[in-house]
């Protein structure tokens, strides 16, 4: 082989799907290869050319305007133009239109492809590309899939590689659950269940109600209820039980009895099966089976007895991290897990607060907002807080409420949970008001859509109840989804708000989207793939009156709806998950190096399929995005 068909050949093979061929395909497909060389401000396809062809990007710039010459995506060094690959075409001038699809595969009357600059270009003959498809189907995948079919197959993957990595996330709660349950009727004493309890070995008791479940009791139970009270030990069982009882369906996973675990702070969980319940799955059961696991760290925070241990618990955040992002896990999970432990540190704080305070003057809930309450934190985010007050408050009340405020928020800075830029915290007195006043926030957030009432709807619009009387969040979310379902005019506002972040259009040459300054020549995963994915799914939620705070969730609910179509959904989902995969790995590869961890991604990070992934999910956001923008 000559030195120029050398470095052809060593380049065509750098690109997938071709880096799959083995040498004798790829031999074949570099001869047939034609090199065509076109100026600046010409079109592709060069003149001459009539037949269906492949357009592999050598060297120079290009871009693929829409028939309104707006830039659709950007082509540089390594990047296939598919555009011409679909059917025979015709001879065109610099000034027709060539166009595509929604499936990404343009056809030719509504897409332009215009070089920036000087190019040299490789082109193959579609039916060449045909015959080497039909003998290796990695290559016909490649082509015939559009981008959001390529980008479920890459999470079909990465998922199945989850499965084989993970431990708690995939597994059954059925595998670790302990049958049949011990239980109890509700007209026994307590000394009966502690006989019982120590007789059978068991740590917990179902107490029952003519067979049915009607509460549980635990060894803790008895300590903290009878013991510590001084009750007879002759008094009914039911009197110290806990009524309102979780439990988790044994269609579940085990990951989500963990969560729900580490939620409630409870160390037993029954395990129910088309209501009744058939097992009991306990935290000893899990931790022996994932020991460096959320509920560890959870149970940990719990017993810490001052701030200063709770700031070296922190320390080891980043490192669970880390040892997700290498287990393989989902960024759901990862984000699950982070935002699980940073509300046991809030959740610790507050009683801390309260011991030293004193009991809360009326009712209250603390809220987490942002990233926190939508379960998608990564290790040390900014807090993002609020408190909720009982109406019955008088104004001498608010001086114990800033003062917890004070001590959450400054203890939660101490284990480097920065404070918010943006002073969203209940030490703002702004963000700590009674039931009334909140209510009062988004009905004037909602019937007039100022920028600034858009600004706060994305922020406090994601709200959850990390510690309080949840009623008094839930009343004023159950009133304010049902005014959006029903204001056009603030769904419209807030979609052309969301629209103002896009993804980026393309690649050029490596060169992504920041110019200039300390992130030169990377791309910011969170505000250009990341949030977009996240606005879109908030406004699905408000518009179909979904309660859901969770990005995933309120896609998943939303789907089949006049929001948002099942399939969209899958692909949105696709595209968020993908994302937020990028963006734990490179945090986690930050944290390994001693780096204060960011979201802003230089190309040079991913290998040249992970970039046409990623493509792939901007194409994903761009169409929905798109969607939402002719509907408003």
């Amino acid at each position: 082989m000559d030195t120029e068909l050398s470095e052809i050949y060593s380049f065509i093979q750098s690109i997938p799907p071709f880096d799959s061929l083995p040498q004798p395909a790829l031999a074949r497909l570099i001869r047939e290869l034609a090199i065509n060389y076109v100026r600046k401000d010409e079109f592709l396809p060069p003149k001459g050319v009539n037949e269906a062809r492949l357009y592999i990007v050598r060297k120079g710039a290009l871009s693929c305007l829409s028939s309104s010459n707006e830039l659709i995506s950007r082509l540089g060094e390594g990047d296939l133009c598919t555009e011409f690959c679909k059917q025979k075409l015709q001879p065109i001038s610099n000034t027709d239109e060539i166009s595509g699809n929604e499936n990404n595969t343009p056809l030719l009357t509504e897409q332009r492809v215009k070089t920036d600059e000087d190019s040299l270009v490789y082109s193959l003959d579609a039916q060449i590309l045909r015959d080497i498809g039909e003998k290796y189907p990695s290559i016909s995948d490649y082509f015939n899939h559009n981008s959001a079919e390529r980008l479920k197959k890459k999470m079909s993957k990465i998922n199945e590689e989850a499965i084989i990595s993970s431990t708690l996330m995939n597994m059954p709660v059925s595998n670790f659950y302990h049958s049949p349950v011990a239980g109890i009727d509700a007209s026994q004493s307590i000394q009966q269940a502690a006989i019982q309890m120590t007789e059978q070995g068991y740590t917990c008791l179902v107490v029952l109600d003519n067979k049915s479940c009607v509460g549980i009791v635990t060894d803790k139970d008895i300590r903290r209820r009878c013991v510590a009270e001084g009750l007879p030990i002759t008094t009914s069982i039911a009197e110290i039980m806990t009524r309102e009882m979780s439990t988790i369906d044994i269609k579940n996973n085990a990951y989500d009895a963990l969560m729900t675990m580490t939620a409630k702070h409870i160390q037993h969980l029954p395990v129910t099966n088309q209501g009744e319940v058939v097992g009991m799955v306990t935290v000893t059961d899990l931790m022996n089976n994932e020991g460096h696991n959320t509920v560890n760290f959870s149970s940990i925070i719990h017993k810490a007895k001052s701030l200063e241990q709770l700031i070296e618990v922190s320390a080891l955040l980043p490192k669970l991290q880390i040892r997700l992002a290498k287990l393989g896990a989902s960024a759901d999970h990862v984000g699950k897990s982070i935002s699980a432990i940073t509300m046991s540190f809030t959740k610790r704080l507050i009683e801390m607060a309260e011991a030293k305070l004193g009991p809360p003057p009326v009712p209250y809930a603390w809220l987490a907002a942002g990233s926190q309450a939508r379960q998608e934190q990564l290790a040390h985010s900014d807090q993002d807080n609020a408190i909720i007050i009982c109406d019955s408050m008088k104004p001498d009340d608010d001086a114990w409420f800033k003062s917890l405020a004070h001590f959450v928020c400054d203890g939660l800075a101490d284990c480097g949970f920065i404070y918010c830029p943006g002073y969203i915290m209940a030490t703002n007195d702004k963000w700590r008001q009674p039931v009334k006043n909140w209510q009062k926030y988004f009905d004037g957030w909602i019937d007039t859509p100022s920028p600034e009432a858009l600004l706060n709807s994305s922020v406090f619009f994601d709200l959850e109840t990390i510690c309080g009387d949840t009623s008094l969040l839930d009343n004023v979310r159950t009133n304010l989804l049902k005014k959006t379902q029903n204001s056009s005019l603030f769904i419209a506002h807030l979609s052309k708000n969301a629209l103002a972040l896009r993804p980026p259009l393309g690649f050029f040459r490596d060169f992504v989207l920041k110019q200039n300054g300390k992130h030169k020549a990377t791309l910011d995963l969170k505000h250009n793939g990341i949030a977009p994915i996240v606005d879109l799914a908030r406004i699905y939620a408000l518009s179909q009156g979904i309660s859901a705070v969770n990005t995933i969730e309120r896609i998943k609910q939303a789907a089949g709806s006049a929001a948002i179509t099942r399939s969209s959904a899958e692909n949105l989902i696709d595209a968020y998950e993908f994302l937020g995969i990028l963006r734990v790995k490179h945090q986690a590869n930050q944290l390994t190096k001693d780096i204060e961890p960011d979201n802003y991604l230089s190309p040079k990070e991913l290998s040249k399929l992970e970039r046409e992934h990623l493509k792939d999910a901007f194409k994903v956001i761009k169409t929905l995005q798109d969607s939402r923008q002719a509907n408003f």
